[in-house]
């Protein structure tokens, strides 16, 4: 298998997703969209993985690389290409797919369970959340369901928490690639993100338990074995 990933910020990469593909032997390529790098062409890859960042899924006049970005998406997921999108990738899938991008009604950030849906209660993706797992979230906007996509989970902070569109996109709001030195650099790009709210987690205390990052790492494979094989 060969991977591609969009990255539009320093400290947004793959984190443990690398390491899982590496261990089985797919093939990683990369755009830096921040530094300039140029998208792939849809033949080079057979999964598409778009990263996170602090930007909006709607900020095309900020950034030059967004418009294209979408479009990359558009035509990966109408090719039958494996999407998968973290965060801000979640949420401009969402918006190639028609679904608004919105501000949260709070900030979500630190370690929260999530619940699979009805819906995703009988999906091979959600029910691998059936014990309402804590997982690490840092987002203030929320995207809508796609038209045509499955509702699998959700949180008390953030109704909308991860969808999957037929059987080849995935997106999930959260971060299960996040290890303890990629989540301390998220702390230290975006420290103003942490004031106080209601879901906010301070810095000391999201970073303090070893072993969530951990169950965090073996739930992530468990996700990728179940939406790539």
């Amino acid at each position: 298998m060969r991977v591609h990933y969009l990255s539009h910020v320093p400290f947004e990469q793959l984190g443990a997703m690398e390491t899982w593909f590496r261990e089985r032997d797919v093939s990683i390529s990369r755009s830096l969209l921040f530094q300039g790098d140029p998208l792939p062409d849809i033949s080079e890859f057979d999964a598409l993985v778009v990263m996170g960042g602090p930007m909006g899924a709607d900020d095309d006049c900020d950034h030059t690389w967004m418009a294209p970005e979408k479009a990359l998406i558009r035509h990966s997921i109408a090719a039958g290409k494996k999407v998968l999108g973290i965060c801000l990738g979640a949420q401009l899938i969402a918006r190639v797919l028609g679904a608004p991008v919105t501000a949260n009604p709070d900030k979500e950030i630190g370690w929260f369970p999530v619940y699979p849906t009805s819906a995703g209660q009988s999906d091979s993706i959600g029910k691998l959340f059936a014990g309402a797992p804590p997982v690490l979230h840092w987002h203030s906007d929320t995207f809508a369901i796609p038209d045509g996509a499955v509702h699998l989970l959700e949180s008390k902070g953030c109704a909308n928490q991860a969808f999957r569109y037929g059987d080849n996109v995935l997106g999930l709001q959260f971060h299960l690639e996040l290890q303890t030195d990629n989540a301390a650099a998220l702390c230290d790009a975006c420290p103003e993100d942490l004031a106080d709210g209601p879901w906010v987690e301070p810095r000391a205390s999201m970073l303090a338990d070893g072993q969530r990052f951990e169950d965090a790492r073996q739930l992530l494979g468990r996700v990728l074995n179940a939406f790539l094989g």
